[in-house]
């Protein structure tokens, strides 16, 4: 899932503090745990190597465009936990390595009362309900935190979504300022 608001490249200067030691383990559909909690600025390289393992479709249906590797901005972008922002990751052990294996995140939209949203999963990591664990976990969050409406736009072509958002109760339709885009709605009230 994308979320498209480059505008606020840089760290918001007011931290949001999630409840401290705030976390889930999960357990997923094979079998295995994974640990989710809020993202932490500990977490900036394992961010960046989590987005440089996906995919490229991955990665183009994550940012709604094709990157190789994130830049600084971006990931200052990213890593920014505040009134605004929250997000969400999972680590697994992975041969000895904590590895971030996915990522739910949302940021305050044009109104202040709605949010758009963005999972992300590693490719290796689909289709074990990891997907649906963020967003369960996000959407909470938004609701606790205020928020009437959360939405993402996504490319039209992304089929890893339609399924979780629609499990959710998200309407869907097309994006009146892109056809190659769709957007999904949840009201949160």
């Amino acid at each position: 899932m994308a979320l498209t608001q480059p505008e606020a490249l840089t760290p918001s200067p007011a931290i949001f503090a999630p409840e401290q030691g705030e976390h889930w383990i999960e357990p997923l559909k094979d079998g295995r745990h994974v640990l989710i909690r809020p993202l932490r600025a500990e977490d900036r390289e394992r961010e960046k190597a989590f987005i440089m393992r996906l995919s490229p479709e991955s990665r183009h249906f994550r940012f709604l465009c094709q990157i190789n590797e994130p830049g600084k901005a971006m990931l200052d972008q990213l890593m920014t936990i505040d009134q605004q922002h929250m997000a969400y990751v999972a680590l697994a052990h992975v041969d000895g390595e904590l590895l971030e294996v996915g990522i739910s995140r949302y940021a305050t939209g044009a109104s202040p009362d709605e949010c758009e949203c963005a999972i992300t999963i590693d490719d290796q990591w689909r289709n074990l309900g990891l997907a649906s664990l963020l967003l369960g976990h996000l959407i909470d969050h938004a609701r606790e935190h205020g928020y009437k409406e959360m939405y993402s736009i996504e490319d039209a072509a992304n089929t890893y979504v339609h399924d979780l958002v629609r499990a959710f109760g998200f309407s869907t339709a097309r994006d009146p300022e892109d056809a190659c885009r769709v957007v999904h709605r949840l009201a949160l009230r």
